[in-house]
Protein backbone atom coordinates (compact mmCIF):
# COMPACT_ATOMS: atom_id res chain seq x y z
CA UNK A 1 0.00 0.00 0.00
CA UNK A 2 0.85 3.54 -0.76
CA UNK A 3 -0.14 5.87 1.61
CA UNK A 4 0.00 10.04 0.37
CA UNK A 5 0.08 12.89 2.71
CA UNK A 6 -0.74 16.09 1.49
CA UNK A 7 -0.42 19.60 3.37
CA UNK A 8 -0.50 23.65 2.65
CA UNK A 9 -3.36 24.02 1.22
CA UNK A 10 -5.65 27.12 2.11
CA UNK A 11 -7.44 30.61 1.75
CA UNK A 12 -5.45 33.21 -0.32
CA UNK A 13 -6.28 36.45 -2.17
CA UNK A 14 -6.54 36.65 -5.88
CA UNK A 15 -2.90 37.67 -6.71
CA UNK A 16 -1.48 35.18 -4.13
CA UNK A 17 0.45 32.28 -3.57
CA UNK A 18 0.47 28.64 -2.14
CA UNK A 19 2.51 25.62 -1.97
CA UNK A 20 1.22 21.86 -1.49
CA UNK A 21 3.38 19.80 -0.87
CA UNK A 22 3.08 15.74 -0.75
CA UNK A 23 4.58 13.26 0.88
CA UNK A 24 4.39 9.52 -0.25
CA UNK A 25 4.95 6.56 1.86
CA UNK A 26 4.34 2.47 2.42
CA UNK A 27 5.22 -0.17 -0.16
CA UNK A 28 7.33 1.68 -2.68
CA UNK A 29 9.65 -0.05 -5.28
CA UNK A 30 9.61 2.89 -7.89
CA UNK A 31 7.66 5.97 -8.60
CA UNK A 32 6.85 6.66 -12.57
CA UNK A 33 4.73 9.55 -12.14
CA UNK A 34 4.13 12.22 -9.50
CA UNK A 35 1.90 14.90 -10.03
CA UNK A 36 -1.03 17.24 -8.62
CA UNK A 37 -5.06 16.64 -9.99
CA UNK A 38 -7.85 19.23 -9.12
CA UNK A 39 -11.18 18.92 -8.96
CA UNK A 40 -13.86 22.18 -8.40
CA UNK A 41 -17.50 21.76 -7.49
CA UNK A 42 -19.90 20.56 -10.20
CA UNK A 43 -16.59 19.73 -12.59
CA UNK A 44 -14.63 16.67 -13.50
CA UNK A 45 -11.20 16.10 -11.73
CA UNK A 46 -8.65 17.65 -14.23
CA UNK A 47 -4.51 17.47 -14.17
CA UNK A 48 -3.05 20.47 -13.06
CA UNK A 49 0.92 19.31 -13.52
CA UNK A 50 2.73 15.90 -13.37
CA UNK A 51 6.45 15.07 -13.31
CA UNK A 52 7.20 12.03 -14.33
CA UNK A 53 10.38 9.72 -13.54
CA UNK A 54 12.04 10.48 -17.27
CA UNK A 55 11.61 13.95 -16.49
CA UNK A 56 9.19 15.06 -18.30
CA UNK A 57 6.66 17.35 -17.08
CA UNK A 58 3.35 18.85 -18.15
CA UNK A 59 1.00 21.32 -17.37
CA UNK A 60 -2.46 21.93 -17.78
CA UNK A 61 -2.89 25.16 -19.99
CA UNK A 62 -4.20 27.30 -17.26
CA UNK A 63 -1.65 27.21 -14.94
CA UNK A 64 1.47 27.23 -17.63
CA UNK A 65 3.91 30.37 -16.57
CA UNK A 66 2.12 30.27 -12.98
CA UNK A 67 2.44 27.06 -11.14
CA UNK A 68 5.78 25.12 -10.95
CA UNK A 69 5.79 21.09 -10.08
CA UNK A 70 8.87 19.91 -8.31
CA UNK A 71 10.15 16.78 -6.53
CA UNK A 72 12.78 15.41 -4.23
CA UNK A 73 13.28 11.98 -4.88
CA UNK A 74 15.62 10.73 -2.22
CA UNK A 75 12.38 11.85 -0.25
CA UNK A 76 9.53 10.68 -2.75
CA UNK A 77 7.98 14.38 -2.29
CA UNK A 78 6.27 16.28 -4.54
CA UNK A 79 5.33 20.38 -4.69
CA UNK A 80 3.39 22.42 -6.28
CA UNK A 81 4.57 25.69 -6.05
CA UNK A 82 1.46 28.33 -7.35
CA UNK A 83 1.68 31.67 -7.90
CA UNK A 84 -0.50 34.53 -9.29
CA UNK A 85 -3.61 32.32 -8.11
CA UNK A 86 -6.82 33.06 -9.59
CA UNK A 87 -10.16 32.55 -8.31
CA UNK A 88 -10.76 29.99 -10.73
CA UNK A 89 -7.97 28.02 -9.03
CA UNK A 90 -10.33 27.46 -5.92
CA UNK A 91 -10.59 23.46 -5.83
CA UNK A 92 -9.82 20.48 -4.09
CA UNK A 93 -6.03 19.62 -5.10
CA UNK A 94 -5.42 16.12 -5.45
CA UNK A 95 -1.96 14.50 -5.28
CA UNK A 96 -1.11 11.85 -7.80
CA UNK A 97 1.02 8.99 -7.62
CA UNK A 98 1.58 6.14 -10.13
CA UNK A 99 4.46 3.55 -8.17
CA UNK A 100 5.23 0.05 -8.18
CA UNK A 101 5.70 -2.13 -4.96
CA UNK A 102 8.17 -4.89 -5.99
CA UNK A 103 10.32 -5.04 -9.36
CA UNK A 104 7.75 -7.42 -11.01
CA UNK A 105 4.74 -5.01 -10.85
CA UNK A 106 3.43 -2.34 -12.93
CA UNK A 107 3.06 0.97 -11.59
CA UNK A 108 -0.72 1.58 -10.52
CA UNK A 109 -2.17 4.77 -9.54
CA UNK A 110 -2.61 5.99 -6.35
CA UNK A 111 -4.40 9.56 -4.67
CA UNK A 112 -4.11 11.75 -1.96
CA UNK A 113 -7.13 12.61 0.98
CA UNK A 114 -7.44 16.13 -0.95
CA UNK A 115 -6.89 19.60 -0.09
CA UNK A 116 -8.75 22.64 0.09
CA UNK A 117 -7.61 25.42 -2.26
CA UNK A 118 -9.66 28.48 -1.99
CA UNK A 119 -8.67 31.88 -4.32
CA UNK A 120 -11.01 34.82 -2.55
CA UNK A 121 -10.81 38.44 -1.62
Amino acid sequence: QVQLVESGGGLVQPGGSLRLSCAASGSIFSIAAMGWYRQAPGNERELVAVSTSGGITNYAESVKGRFTISRDNAKNMVYLQMNSLKPEDTAVYYCYVRASGDSASYPTPHWGQGTQVTVSP
